[in-house]
């Protein structure tokens, strides 16, 4: 089982990692909806959501070989952004 998870995951991360770009990292935009940044970019690679008194955030990161793209959700709206070039080894 866990093994088989594992596999989904890498199957996803791969398929997902065309669009990890800084040309969809521009057209991420404040306020834009958590559903139309997944229709985007795919699947995150990572994602940590917390709720507290009625307001809820997500940090959801997507990597590729050579870009991360981190956005942050506040009520489900993009509230902020970041892109970064993975490091040349």
């Amino acid at each position: 089982m866990r093994i088989a998870a594992l596999a989904l995951a890498l199957v996803v991360a791969a398929a997902a990692c065309s669009k990890i770009n800084e040309d969809n990292f521009r057209k991420v935009s404040d306020g834009m909806s958590e559903q139309e940044v997944l229709a985007l970019l795919g699947t995150p690679t990572e994602s940590s959501s917390v709720s507290v008194l009625g307001i809820s955030g997500t940090a959801s990161r997507w990597a590729a070989k050579d870009a991360v793209i981190t956005v942050q959700f506040v009520n489900g709206k993009v509230r902020g952004k970041s892109f970064d070039r993975a490091p040349i080894k």
